[in-house]
């Protein structure tokens, strides 16, 4: 129950025809049009970073719904399929708008935390995933610190599980990472402190020492 008020908290952000699509679907999937609603759940977190950043859950309460009640997938397949239409604009996304496109990423890194089949992340989010990050690793985006804020939050959400997934992708993405660090003149102050908090963090195996993360989060914070 603590589950679904979380979810019915995140949809308030909706008018009140889509809240009610939303609560139905989470409880009875079978009743609505669940094309419409993962349209929905995309094209609100295309916008609002806050529910990109969310979004997994609401939809992994949906599909396991659907699951039980019907033994059907149509959930998922919608959502899957949406968002590699997204994917394949990326590029186009994140020339008109850097937001909608760092909410792009959060939304498939999300998808990617929540999804699951028998507790192992979907393989096939796995090359989508990286090819987002390693476009937040490029020098002009991590130019950009709206960008590397985003590709942080995502390394210490996932990136754990990520490596465990195909850790020769994850050597060099912080290869180009570290390049940036080290070689890139053109580095926000910020951006630095983030790049080089990402790298310890991906150093201590995904973790930061008490030490560290005092340094870091009051860095932050002055």
């Amino acid at each position: 129950m603590e589950n679904s008020t979380k979810e019915e908290y995140k949809i308030q952000s909706f008018d009140l025809e889509t809240q009610k699509l939303l609560k139905t679907a989470l409880k009875d999937p079978g009743s609505v049009d669940l094309e419409k609603v993962s349209n929905v759940i995309v094209d609100q977190s295309l916008k609002d970073q806050i529910f990109s950043r969310e979004a997994g859950r609401i939809c992994y309460t949906i599909i396991q719904a659907e699951a039980k009640q019907t033994n059907g997938n149509v959930f998922r397949r919608n959502i899957l399929n949406r968002l590699q239409q997204e994917f394949k604009a990326r590029e186009e996304t994140r020339k008109r708008s850097t937001q909608e496109w760092v909410c792009l990423v959060s939304f498939i890194c999300n998808i990617f935390d929540y999804l699951k089949v028998n507790n192992i992340p979907m393989m096939a989010l796995v090359h989508p995933v990286y090819d987002c990050l390693f476009r937040l690793a490029q020098s002009d985006a991590l130019q950009n610190e709206e960008e590397v804020d985003c590709l942080v939050l995502q390394l210490h959400r996932i990136g754990d599980q990520l490596e465990k997934m195909n850790m020769q992708l994850m050597d060099e993405l912080f290869n180009l990472l570290r390049d940036g660090f080290l070689l890139q003149e053109d580095l926000s102050s910020m951006g630095r402190l983030l790049l080089l908090e990402i790298l310890e963090f991906r150093a201590g195996g995904w973790t930061l020492s008490e030490t560290a993360q005092k340094y870091y989060y009051s860095e932050v914070t002055d």
